[in-house]
């Protein structure tokens, strides 16, 4: 066990050239997790929360004060100040009814956009889609208020439950549907316009690029009222998507469209072999 114990330490000595443990947050993905439930309970009491028609205010009020508390709480393990913990609790708090018709929007979204969908409140409790759009609705409002740790510990949560990856710094319009969504990747400069719908297996990416250009843009525009379709890639800083634009399945692109585009694999020189049965 002692050269066990001496190897760990020799790597932790190595690993401090880099990493300072001492500057982490006492914080955990279960508390972080907590507080994503209270904004759920706060934004959809109905659904996440039954109540009777007669408590509703006590019960926002209870919500609102336990989402502040608990906001306040974790943000002082990422060593912010008292000041700046009050000013990013409270104005997550006044951002509530904002993101609250955001979500409305996007549940509609997914509900038109999916023959599948029965309800909305489906759609709010059973669609892993909505799960991801919701969490990456609060982390934007997070990074926006300069707390890019936090926001981004919110998106892994999402990642873990629902498979998709958006980055909390991306920026998406309203109407934002994914259906099914498993294996989406939308990176951090990325910009969705209004209407946006994606499947499956999308990457809204980067070409390789190097550290020194993490300040540049180096993911795609998506116009508004474009549909990109299963396992379809899409890079680059400079790439976009023009209007009203269809993607199809397994396409390849690093270089604009225009809008009104159709763009399917067999534009690309791919076409698949007929059966000889």
């Amino acid at each position: 066990m002692d050269h066990i114990i001496k190897a760990l330490e020799k790597e932790i000595e190595i690993q401090s050239e880099l990493f300072n443990g001492a500057c982490a947050p006492g914080v955990s993905l279960e508390d972080i997790e907590n507080v994503l439930d209270i904004f759920k309970k706060a934004l959809f009491p109905g659904v996440f929360y039954q109540f009777n028609d007669t408590d509703i205010t006590e019960f926002l009020s209870l919500m609102l004060y336990q989402l502040k508390s608990n906001l306040e709480h974790i943000l002082e393990k990422f060593n912010l100040s008292k000041s700046e913990q009050l000013n990013v609790s409270n104005q997550m708090i006044e951002l509530l009814p904002q993101l609250k018709q955001k979500l409305r929007k996007d549940i509609e979204a997914i509900f038109d956009g999916d023959p599948a969908a029965e309800t909305h409140e489906e759609v709010v409790l059973a669609y892993p889609s909505f799960e991801a759009i919701m969490i990456y609705r609060i982390s934007h409002e997070l990074a926006q208020l300069g707390v890019g740790l936090f926001s981004r510990m919110c998106a892994s949560i999402a990642h873990r439950k629902t498979g998709i990856d958006i980055h909390p710094k991306a920026i998406i319009g309203e109407f934002f549907c994914i259906d099914h969504g498993t294996a989406i990747v939308i990176g951090e400069t990325a910009v969705l316009g209004h209407h946006v719908k994606l499947y499956q297996g999308v990457t809204i990416g980067a070409l390789s690029v190097s550290k020194n250009q993490k300040n540049k843009k180096r993911h795609p525009t998506i116009e508004d009222h474009v549909t990109i379709y299963a396992r379809t890639t899409i890079l680059g800083g400079d790439t976009v998507i023009g209007k009203h634009s269809i993607i199809g399945g397994n396409v390849w692109l690093t270089s604009s469209v225009p809008k009104n585009s159709k763009i399917y694999t067999k534009d690309y020189g791919i076409e698949l072999s007929k059966s000889n049965t």
